[in-house]
């Protein structure tokens, strides 16, 4: 007989998108609260099926796809995120490859026939791509993994395409997929994580990739010994200093000389070589301390010298974890035999933006650069092909940022007076931009629905978020409509992405849209004011039904700090179901009123964004010109002091 599955209170909250403290209320307060079918009095279990059921009847769970669905099962009732969608995908695969499958464990067993609707309805490889995506984004008990914007750059400057790539620090197979997309040959990976190693090995297999995904640690038992590959991408771990010193003192990776114990990125970087063919690239993300450490200085020069180290790019913060640590690219090369020695490394400052901005003019920097790598390449303050012989001072320093050429004078003066008449005109405007309010005469507490209701009641259409697309191939632009991203949300700006596979579906946006991002650090809420983009990946889209719904009103109730609590979820407040937050009721009338208040408020907070970025610029300018002698302070401007 099969036994329904159960869930604790905090899964119970998890699968509802509350605290802990909330189930507690609802068994405390409602009656027909389903009981407990097992557990303990301190933490009682309960019926999956029953629980669903009271949410549902509650309007406490939204209603989801087969594939949401399913994944919030498997969410609630595994100890292991990673394990439940590692067997999952096993089973997929089976299908798929017309085998048998293996018999599945309690409680995942219970959810096989949700697992077998879903591979009917969607068909096996787009069906663990779908419960990958809700993998992927961060919680409890998942990894971050590589992001898909880096994860695709990287797989650019190795030059992947055509060729064997190998990762012998897989995670969840971010770079792998990248490689995958970019058009690779075979695949392989090595991976510490068991159960990660299984997911980045199922998906190959799901897309029937040559290759394969081993358990185990790469520095210490190589499962790929002596087999070389045409391209490396890496996204190695950081800072661990017990990565095998001791053992691995006299290893023959360490042609550049022996990692000290506290440079394990270093080992990385030589392990990466050791497995690459003569003349094939490989592309490491490094912590930037890795590039001006004394303890590494030796190995630096001698990667410089032989030619093997081609490249470092900085990056802006938060691109992956750690997020707070504005990371590195390393390009390596395999030198060639015989092959004399290149003159110049390619030093690129890309700091400053965003990476799916940035990701285009870094590639174009690094191909113009393999083109003619003895050339003079040099663009202020971004890129710098850098004499090798000035790199191999004392401290073999290789941070992009401390070998950029400044700009001249000329450039410099010209930059200050644009930038300070840019910023006095915005400036100037802004007391005109302020909305006009006051306070309410009464305290009356408004009534309020949620955005779920609305939806249901036909003031509003809510679409998205889409997901990725499955597509393995490409990745690329195919030239069609720009797409808004939650980036271009979060900034306030046009739509600045482009269409590729990975969208996953096209949805025109129309004025008076109202989208909002599912993963932020704030609730935002931006009123589309232009056709002609698509929606981009992780955005909800509230179309408002204009005779029930003002579009400024709604976008400026729902970014509220009251909904910023409302509808965050139980992992954080990086992630948000737009469903549970709360609009006032109000007649057409007043929401056009509040709306055009809203639109005013929003204009201003674009001014003041823009002031302070400018005013920052100003700073900046005005201090290194004070500081290199290429400005003065004006005497004729400056007060005199009053006689004391």
């Amino acid at each position: 007989m099969q036994v329904n599955p159960t869930i604790t209170a905090a899964e119970i909250a998890r699968l509802a998108g509350v605290g802990r403290a909330a189930v507690s209320n609802w068994r405390k307060r409602h009656p027909d609260f389903p009981t407990p079918v097992g557990g303990t009095s301190a933490s009682p279990e309960f019926d999956l099926a029953e629980v669903e059921q009271w949410l549902r009847k509650q309007g406490k769970l939204p209603e989801l796809s087969r594939a949401d669905r399913l994944w919030r099962h498997l969410a609630a009732v595994s100890a292991s995120p990673a394990t439940a969608l590692a067997a999952v995908g096993a089973l997929l695969l089976a299908r798929q490859r017309g085998e048998r499958p293996r018999r599945l464990d309690t409680p995942v067993a219970d959810l096989r026939p949700e697992i077998e609707a879903l591979a009917e309805e969607l068909g096996p490889q787009a069906a663990f791509d779908e419960l990958w995506q809700r993998f992927s984004t961060p919680g409890p008990g998942r990894p971050f993994a590589t992001p898909d914007e880096l994860a695709d750059l990287m797989a650019g400057l190795a030059g992947v395409g055509g060729g064997s790539v190998l990762d012998p620090a897989t995670g969840s197979g971010a770079t792998l997929r990248a490689a995958v997309r970019a058009g690779c040959t075979s695949a392989y990976g090595q991976e510490l994580d068991e159960d990660l190693a299984k997911l980045a090995g199922l998906w190959l297999a799901l897309r029937e990739v040559p290759g394969e995904v081993c358990p185990g640690d790469s520095l210490r038992a190589d499962a790929f010994a002596g087999r070389t590959v045409d391209a490396v991408v890496c996204h190695p771990p950081f800072g661990i200093t017990t990565w095998g010193h001791e053992e691995l003192g006299y290893d023959p990776r360490w042609e550049y000389g022996i990692p000290p114990r506290t440079e394990p990125e270093l080992a990385w970087v030589q392990h990466t070589l050791a497995h690459l063919r003569p003349g094939g690239h490989a592309v490491l993300l490094m912590p930037p301390a890795a590039a001006g450490r004394r303890a590494g200085r030796r190995i630096r020069a001698q990667l410089l010298r032989s030619g093997a180290l081609r490249a470092v790019i900085a990056l802006p913060s938060g691109v992956a974890a750690p997020h707070g640590v504005p990371l590195h690219l390393w390009v390596l090369r395999r030198p060639l035999a015989d092959a004399p020695a290149p003159a110049r490394a390619l030093l690129v400052d890309a700091a400053e933006g965003e990476i799916a901005d940035l990701s285009a003019r870094i590639l174009a920097a690094w191909r113009a650069f393999t083109a003619a790598p003895d050339a003079d390449l040099e663009e202020a303050g971004f890129v710098r092909a850098v004499p090798i012989i000035e790199l191999l001072d004392e401290e073999v320093d290789l941070t992009p940022a401390r070998r950029q050429p400044a700009a001249g004078v000329e450039q410099t003066g010209e930059h200050l007076v644009r930038t300070r008449e840019r910023l006095a005109a915005i400036v100037g405007d802004l007391p005109a931009l302020m909305p006009q309010v006051a306070p309410a005469s009464d305290g009356v507490t408004p009534l309020v629905v949620t955005v779920a209701e609305l939806a249901r009641g036909g003031a509003l259409q809510l679409i998205g978020p889409i997901r990725a697309g499955s597509s393995p191939d490409g990745g690329g632009s195919t030239g069609g409509p720009p797409v808004l991203t939650v980036p271009d949300v979060l900034a306030g700006v046009d739509a600045s992405g482009q269409a590729d596979e990975r969208l996953g579906q096209e949805i025109p946006l129309a004025i008076g849209d109202v989208v909002v991002p599912m993963i932020a650090r704030t609730l935002t809420a931006r009123v589309v004011t232009a056709d002609g983009a698509l929606l981009g990946r992780n955005l909800y889209l509230l179309r408002p039904n204009p005779a029930a719904l003002d579009p400024w009103f709604l976008a400026g109730q729902l970014r509220t700090s009251a909904n910023e609590k409302q509808a965050s979820s139980l992992s954080g407040t990086l992630r948000f179901d737009i469903r549970r937050a709360q609009v006032r009721r109000l007649p057409l009338d007043e929401q056009r009123a509040h709306g055009e208040a809203f639109r005013r408020l929003d204009a201003f907070e674009s001014a003041i964004r823009q002031a302070a970025s400018l005013g920052a610029d100003l700073v900046r300018l005005t201090a290194d010109g004070l500081a290199r002698g290429s400005l003065y302070p004006d005497q004729r401007s400056s007060r005199k002091r009053p006689a004391k």
